[in-house]
């Protein structure tokens, strides 16, 4: 007898209650709706430009939208939920609990009940009911994101929204930057020191040899290269929108294409982001500075300096923006 293979089941979803989502966050054009998508055997939540109604991404405000935009593409294409995208330059951070809540009974495991009281700011339930999702003011150390159950973003993220509230924490989003800090070296450690050593010439030797005029000249020549005059005569009118100068995004563009020239050397990229046009006053702040450099080097492609690039695939944020074009 032939087996026929059955779709699994759309999960539940709760009703979005958006009276009690803290006003602070409609607020900011960081909005896009979502749907329940099966890819394998999981069911997922990608995000949906509110606008268009295709998918949105979390580096890309372009896809975002208005609380209120959000809301109408919600209703009229008949969508579970809507969820907010975390922006470098919002000062948000979010605490993702997972599997910490009994979706019958409502109790939580202690573990994560510690967590939400040391944070003690806007916490809601997820749309599985078996999970929280925590909003502070903060900004996250250098360091991991994701540690078992735990995860914490403050940028680069998308986060589903219920407005289902814990009634016993605050209904508004708190100023936690010390807090939300200890509970990252509390989970994930003291960040491991990511400098690299130098030379006499000011910065690590770099598997291609150039030096920095040459490699600056030879990245001019590439197949991306008027992308990256323009970056580093500090135009920034690619990453512009109607709500957002796109400073931080063209920070992290230059940073990401000096990365793929540099090979994994922190001291070089941030030596040649100070010969650019980019250079501005915030790249002195240690922490936006440490930041940006983790996210450039969180890839596992650099160029080789034998006219070819490492081709070992990896999560490269330039190439999800389309600034490194290989070739």
């Amino acid at each position: 007898m032939k087996h026929t293979p059955t779709t699994p089941t759309v999960p539940n979803t709760r009703p979005v209650m958006y009276q009690n989502i803290p006003p602070e966050l409609k607020e900011d054009d960081q909005w896009a709706a979502w749907r329940w998508e099966l890819r394998g055997d999981t069911w997922t939540k990608p995000p949906l430009n509110p606008s268009t109604g295709r998918y949105a991404r979390n580096n890309d405000p372009d896809t975002w939208g208005s609380f209120d935009e959000t809301l109408q593409r919600m209703r009229r294409d008949h969508l579970p939920g809507i969820g907010f995208m975390f922006h470098p330059d919002d000062g948000l951070a979010g605490v993702d609990l997972d599997n910490c809540r009994n979706p019958r009974t409502g109790e939580i495991e202690k573990w994560a009940t510690e967590i939400i009281d040391g944070l003690d700011s806007y916490t809601e339930v997820s749309p599985s009911e078996s999970g929280l999702k925590v909003f502070v003011y903060g900004d996250l150390p250098l360091g991991r994101r994701r540690k078992g159950n735990i995860e914490m973003y403050d940028r680069g993220r998308f986060f589903t929204m219920t407005g289902h509230p814990l009634s016993w924490a605050p209904s508004n989003v708190q100023d936690r930057y010390e807090e939300l800090t200890a509970l990252h070296y509390r989970i994930f450690g003291e960040p491991a020191d990511r400098s690299t050593g130098s030379k006499k010439d000011g910065h690590k030797g770099t598997p291609n040899g150039l030096s920095d005029d040459e490699l600056v000249n030879r990245a001019m020549r590439a197949v991306n290269g008027e992308k990256f005059a323009k970056l580093w005569a500090g135009d920034t009118s690619d990453y512009k929108t109607a709500s957002n100068e796109g400073k931080s995004e063209a920070d992290l563009a230059m940073c990401s294409l000096l990365a793929f020239w540099t090979g994994p050397d922190e001291a070089r990229i941030d030596q040649l982001f100070r010969r650019s046009g980019l250079y501005r006053k915030k790249w002195e702040r240690a922490d936006y500075r440490a930041l940006t450099l983790a996210i450039a080097l969180d890839r596992d492609e650099f160029w080789s300096g034998d006219g070819a690039s490492l081709l070992m695939r990896g999560k490269v944020y330039a190439r999800r923006k389309g600034v490194v074009a290989l070739g």
